[in-house]
């Protein structure tokens, strides 16, 4: 954690479960001499206010564009259909801002989220937070090196040991916003290499919500690459064994897998084989506080202070092209070119 830049003032925006987490950090960083927070829902925000030992405001008084409450950088980490909209009053502000993913519901509003973003030069970073694990990285360093050879197959999930609230779904975007955003958008980064076409497929199982929302419970694609590499990604709500989020890169001359810890939610029945050791992973927050960890503190101390982002809005974009993709190809039931999806 760098603590080079001075002392700054902070608004975060939303206070539900990752926005507390993320309030928790701020309030602890030695960047931020004060942090607002500020939600639609006042009176929690003046609670948990109150329960940190920080300031709130309204979500107006942290928009407002003459920046009356002298604040250097804004988290947004309110629901995922309000993003674009807050993003664009954002740059408007001229505040460094930090938003949660994915960065809209429509690649309509993700374009004009980003074209805000770009036209006002306003620093930002959308957050992917798999960017600041250290598995991730070392397996991008291994296929950049040349160590694994040529990577032919690749296989990605993001799966839940329990399924979040039925209330949840229907703005969420369905599994493939919500969930599988996380692994479009670490492929791209990870391999370098742009995704071309999916075919998707799923279940809806467990509560009725997600048969009456058109969504998944339980969800596969199959990528191709811009150079013809094939892989998978899964994603469940209902992973009884525990929170699971792995990818496995396999090349002409090796493999790295990243997530196969011993927390993974492994149960072999295999004679004589006691891996893994541990209890598994509980979820997200858990398994990726450490890298929510360090991404903040990389906003706080490079993008606010003009340094490089580590994920752009346009890559937010790249991203969200990719599950839109995959809604596509659900609800047509083939294969969807990413040039389709404009």
């Amino acid at each position: 954690m760098s603590h080079a830049a001075p002392p700054t003032a902070v608004a975060l925006l939303g206070i539900g479960r990752i926005g507390i987490m993320h309030a928790r950090i701020l309030v602890a960083h030695p960047r931020v001499e004060r942090l607002i927070l500020a939600d639609v829902d006042e009176a929690r925000a003046t609670q948990a206010a109150a329960e940190l030992g920080c300031e709130s405001a309204t979500v107006d008084q942290v928009l407002d564009p003459t920046n009356a409450l002298g604040l250097s950088g804004l988290i947004i980490a309110t629901g995922t259909s309000t993003h674009a909209d807050l993003l664009v009053r954002a740059s408007q502000t001229g505040v460094a801002t930090y938003c949660e993913k994915p960065i809209a519901l429509t690649l309509e509003d993700a374009e004009r989220a980003s074209r805000a973003l770009e036209d006002a030069k306003l620093p930002h970073h959308i957050g992917f937070q798999r960017r600041f694990d250290d598995g991730y990285n070392r397996a991008k360093k291994l296929l950049d090196s040349g160590e694994l050879g040529e990577l032919r197959r690749f296989h990605a999930l993001t799966c839940d040991q329990f399924p979040p609230a039925d209330e949840f779904i229907p703005g969420s975007g369905g599994i493939f916003l919500d969930c599988n955003v996380h692994d479009f958008d670490i492929l791209r980064w990870v391999t370098g290499r742009e995704v071309v076409e999916v075919y998707a497929t799923g279940s809806a199982r467990g509560s009725k919500v997600y048969e009456e929302s058109n969504d998944f419970s339980d969800a596969v694609a199959i990528l191709t690459f811009d150079d013809g590499t094939v892989g998978s990604v899964h994603s469940s709500r209902f992973n009884g064994q525990g929170h699971e989020v792995r990818l496995d890169l396999m090349g002409t001359k090796g493999a790295a897998n990243v997530g196969l810890d011993n927390k993974v939610p492994f149960r072999s029945v295999e004679d004589d084989v006691a891996f893994p050791p541990d209890e598994p992973w509980y979820d997200f927050i858990e398994r990726f506080r450490p890298c929510y960890e360090r991404e903040l503190d990389h906003f706080l101390t490079s993008t606010m202070n003009g340094g490089p982002s580590a994920c752009t809005a346009s890559d937010a974009v790249e991203a969200l092209r990719i599950a839109l993709a995959c809604v596509k190809s659900r609800d047509e039931h083939r294969p969807v070119r990413l040039s389709e999806i404009s």
